[in-house]
């Protein structure tokens, strides 16, 4: 049935809480575990099971991911399959911004109406998870649904971050609440032994959803509802047969800088939540780079993307990105560095000496702990950054602080000495 399937990837609006990460590119173009991109989640997960018509939905920054969509998803000649970008566009009928996931959606209706399908798939940009869609359409298939969500179970002081839904013994929606601050007891659904033993009693929207083609239409055309969780959803329980599907593995929602943080550091796990080296890999662009070089460093429960030249003395629990260079008798700990776009030329590299300017990547006796380094920065000798008292959060120009997390901002030039 994937044959019959078209997949929509919204990727998401301004991305404000990911900041600023996301000043100059949307969020599924911001890098994750040092050589994907967040959009590679979903797109992988599709291509897993057998879904290969893919549309991404972009209005803010979307150079960034136009660009790596472009290099990176190519598929036959003889075939139907495609990843193609859908930024908002002014049109005849829409002179406006998508207003919201609903709304989204509805702009880009004309986009698929020159397709064939029965069901379409609707994903977000900015989670990190493993899931079979073709089960997901399988049960919505057998239980004759018009609208499926995929659902998970959380604990209780989970509950005010998430739609959450009620279902009955045949795991059909009966209601939906979208993010209750209290008296939300009695919003406990049927869960699983497992799910019980670990108190995760309320079935949470996960923001995907399936949706039988001829009603997706009929709910989007003739109004102005703007967002499926608020709007859609709740509003087609009573008329409509919305099913759970229930998902129990691992899942994130990588909206803010914390998560963000969390969600890459918990990949140098020893056996990590999400796994990388799962046979279900991760798709991305293929880069013709060197392998990595490390010289006198001590590594312990760190990731090393392609291209890296390491002369560091120690690196702990850290992502360390694509074309990363670090200096002599440095120590990263706890960090996302995310690399570089590019190496600088050994005339390049020769100039700065000179001029007693950093070099791109991370110079020589830095102490870094704590933070995200975004790609093509340059960080001088001898900067500490996040080595000594709580730092408060605020913006400060060439880098940000959020809940202790010092995230130094892309193309940054920290000079030598620099302590933050």
């Amino acid at each position: 049935m994937t044959s019959k399937v078209i997949c929509i990837v919204l990727g998401g609006g301004q991305g404000s809480r990911l900041s600023p990460l996301t000043a100059t590119r949307s969020k599924p173009a911001v890098p994750i575990a040092g050589k994907y991109r967040l959009v590679d989640i979903p797109i992988s997960n599709c291509l897993h099971s057998g879904i290969t018509r893919i549309y991404v939905l972009t209005q803010f920054n979307s150079a960034s991911l136009n660009k790596h969509i472009k290099n990176t998803y190519h598929f036959s000649s003889f075939s139907e399959a495609f990843v193609d970008i859908l930024a908002a566009e002014q049109t005849p009928t829409s002179g406006s911004w998508f207003q919201g996931t609903a709304d989204a959606v509805r702009q880009s209706l004309h986009h698929l109406a020159v397709h064939e399908f029965d069901y379409v798939l609707i994903l977000s940009g900015d989670q990190l998870y493993q899931m079979d869609f073709e089960e997901m359409i399988d049960n919505h298939i057998k239980a004759d649904a018009e609208i499926s969500i995929a659902t998970i179970p959380v604990h209780a002081n989970d509950v005010p971050g998430f739609g959450i839904l009620k279902t009955n013994e045949e795991s059909m929606v009966t209601a939906f609440i979208e993010k209750p601050k209290t008296n939300f007891e009695s919003w406990a659904s049927e869960v699983s032994d497992e799910m019980k033993a670990q108190g995760r009693l309320y079935l949470a929207s996960m923001g995907i959803y399936i949706f039988n083609r001829d009603l997706l239409y009929e709910l989007l055309q003739g109004n102005e509802r703007t967002d499926f969780g608020k709007e859609i959803i709740p509003q087609s329980i009573d008329n409509h047969k919305v099913l759970s599907y229930q998902y129990e593995g691992y899942w994130t929602d990588i909206g803010t800088i914390p998560s963000f943080f969390d969600a890459n550091l918990g990949l140098t796990d020893d056996i990590p939540q999400f796994n990388l080296f799962d046979k279900n890999y991760i798709f991305t662009r293929a880069r013709m780079l060197p392998p990595s070089k490390m010289s006198g460093t001590q590594v312990d429960k760190a990731i090393i993307a392609d291209g890296c030249i390491i002369n560091a003395s120690h690196i702990t629990r850290s992502i360390i990105g694509i074309r990363t260079r670090i200096g002599f008798d440095t120590t990263i700990e706890n960090c996302y560095v995310m690399g570089s776009d590019n190496y600088q030329t050994l005339e390049q590299i020769e100039e700065s000496k000179v001029s007693d300017s950093p070099i791109m990547g991370i110079g020589d006796r830095c102490t870094i702990k704590n933070a995200i380094i975004d790609k093509n920065t340059y960080i001088g000798n001898d900067v500490s950054i996040n080595c000594g008292e709580k730092l408060e959060d605020g913006d400060y120009g060439t880098h940000t602080v959020q809940d202790g997390i010092v995230v130094v901002k892309k193309r940054a030039i920290i000079p030598h000495g620099t302590i933050i």
